[in-house]
């Protein structure tokens, strides 16, 4: 059976963190490894953590829980550890706040991507799908405005993030050679999925898309609350992965974009 590493970053994460872990706990696939890589919270998330995973141990779901609690410098640096320490075949994000769509996610995942039919070496290097926004008590909002294309390459983020770091599995061995960038306070995650794209690109391996929503995306999280500096980061990692003049033209039609949308 292929496994998911499932990774969750919490900091002082009580009053959302519950719903994330209850995601988790319901999957019905049982091929589930679950990380909760902790910033020394000062709240009772750590508490809940230990709760969430005394249940999951009881539960029969064979999945597996680990819990790890010290201070870090920052998600980035939180999410490098998680994959340091990842052993399942595919690896996603899903943070405080952050939810699977249903309880069968993961078993939706592995067989419309025939994952455990298919050989190890020949496994696509990521598999994808649609988000949905919620606020903050986890009530749905809308789709997310970018939508996954139905064909996803490593210049598609040209137009922006298609598909948001919670719908995006990557294949571990891939992720674990690929760390997120710590000099990136807010836009790592975008540059990590160009990244793995571009190598799944060199590596001639398959980009697969579930053809399904596969995440409720908590709206208010870092990036929301520090848009300006989360943009001039992304203008960077745009720049560096797609050329100066290209990063310009695109952001150009943003503005009319955003502009004709009024």
């Amino acid at each position: 059976m292929r496994r998911f590493t499932v990774i969750t970053i919490t900091y002082n994460a009580e009053k959302v963190v519950e719903r994330t872990l209850n995601s988790v706990l319901n999957q019905t696939y049982e091929g589930v490894e679950h990380l909760i890589i902790d910033g020394a919270s000062k709240d009772k998330t750590v508490t809940l953590a230990d709760a969430y995973k005394q249940k999951s141990d009881t539960s029969g779901n064979g999945h597996k829980v680990i819990i790890q609690s010290e201070p870090d410098h920052g998600i980035y640096d939180a999410m490098n550890k998680g994959l340091t320490q990842a052993s399942g075949d595919y690896v996603v994000f899903m943070n405080a706040g952050d939810f699977f769509p249903s309880n069968d996610t993961l078993e939706q995942i592995a067989h419309r991507c025939q994952l455990n039919e298919t050989p190890s070496a020949e496994l696509p290097a990521v598999l994808y799908g649609q988000t949905n926004l919620v606020d903050n008590d986890g009530d749905y909002l809308r789709p997310r405005r970018l939508q996954a294309p139905e064909r996803l390459t490593w210049r598609s983020f040209r137009h922006g993030m298609l598909v948001c770091h919670q719908a995006f599995y990557a294949r571990t061995d891939l992720a674990k050679n690929l760390q997120f960038d710590t000099r990136y306070r807010f836009s790592a995650d975008v540059d990590w999925c160009i990244r793995i794209m571009h190598e799944a690109e060199r590596a001639g391996l398959a980009l697969s898309n579930t053809g399904i929503v596969v995440a409720n995306y908590t709206e208010e999280g870092a990036t929301t609350q520090n848009h300006q500096a989360s943009l001039r980061e992304r203008f960077d990692v745009m720049r560096r992965h797609y050329g100066l003049l290209s990063t310009v033209l695109m952001h150009a039609w943003f503005v009319v974009r955003a502009f004709l949308r009024k």
